[in-house]
């Protein structure tokens, strides 16, 4: 009887502040948040100043958190890019600094994969399987579709290759940029992207991994500009985060490849029902 009055007082201690939070109307508290970092069409192929490099020597080292991890989406057999010998380079130099190398296409140029039929869709994808196990001795688990563009179909065709497919919560829109390569919006853009996640973690919505809410941003690292930026663009992302009061956790950007691809794995999209909103137009787009 004892241990049982115990239990159920310490059980009201714990359920007070949920129980206060109720009353007053407000939501619970949600786990902090923690920026999972993506890019896509890499890598870049330029033997000098390369933007892939740049990148990756910016996540190694930087003011605000040293050796972070991200997941990088590249295209395998790009003639700009992963079909090149220096390409297949920095895909290995990517595993080998402890990031999640993943598939974003196999493809010449940048195919959509809702586009391609099935039969022709299931074969890229096992290219690009095998171009990874070759150059990382491991195979990848994630895949993004170029232009945003998937349905039950290309979904389908992921699962059947053992690939989960990753969205993004936030994006800097700096995807491939013609004639002028630069961003007037960079904070304002991250700000809304954030203000918008927000109400989702707010409201439990989002995946809990290791104690932290995972939020998922995406850069491209074939872009220059991005690459000039990476610092920028990390500062940015903390400074609107604490505007917006969202908590950060401990670290605010991952270190670990394991924890990374735990947490990347528990925010994929397993039916065109469960995805969140795309970033930008492309959630008219796709929605047409």
């Amino acid at each position: 009887m004892l241990f049982l009055r115990l239990l159920l007082a310490a059980l009201t201690i714990l359920l007070l502040p949920v129980a206060a939070a109720a009353q007053a109307g407000q939501a619970p508290i949600q786990a902090p948040i923690r920026f999972l970092l993506t890019f896509d069409d890499g890598p870049a192929w330029a033997p000098y100043s390369n933007p892939t490099v740049r990148v990756l020597e910016t996540l190694e080292k930087n003011p605000y958190q040293a050796n972070i991890k991200a997941v990088f989406f590249t295209q395998t057999r790009a003639w700009s890019g992963g079909g090149t010998e220096n390409g297949r380079a920095l895909i290995r130099r990517e595993h080998a600094e402890g990031h999640v190398v993943a598939l974003h296409s196999a493809t010449t140029f940048h195919s959509n994969h809702r586009k391609m039929g099935r039969e022709k869709l299931d074969a890229s994808l096992q290219l690009g399987v095998d171009d990874l196990v070759a150059e990382t001795g491991v195979a990848p688990k994630l895949v993004r579709p170029p232009f945003w563009a998937y349905d039950a179909d290309t979904l389908e065709s992921y699962h059947a290759h053992g690939l989960r497919m990753l969205l993004t919560d936030l994006s800097a829109n700096d995807g491939v940029i013609y004639v002028f390569n630069m961003s007037f919006r960079k904070r304002s853009n991250m700000l809304k992207m954030l203000a918008e996640t927000r109400k989702r973690w707010a409201a439990g919505e989002m995946p809990v991994v290791d104690g932290v809410t995972p939020v998922v941003v995406t850069f491209h690292d074939v872009n220059r500009y991005t690459a000039r930026h990476m610092e920028e663009y990390l500062g940015i992302l903390l400074d609107v985060a604490r505007e917006l009061e969202v908590p950060l956790s401990d670290k605010p950007f991952y270190d670990n490849r394991d924890e990374l691809e735990r947490a990347a794995l528990a925010a994929t999209v397993d039916t065109p029902q469960s995805a969140p909103p795309l970033p930008g137009f492309w959630q008219w787009m796709w929605k047409q």
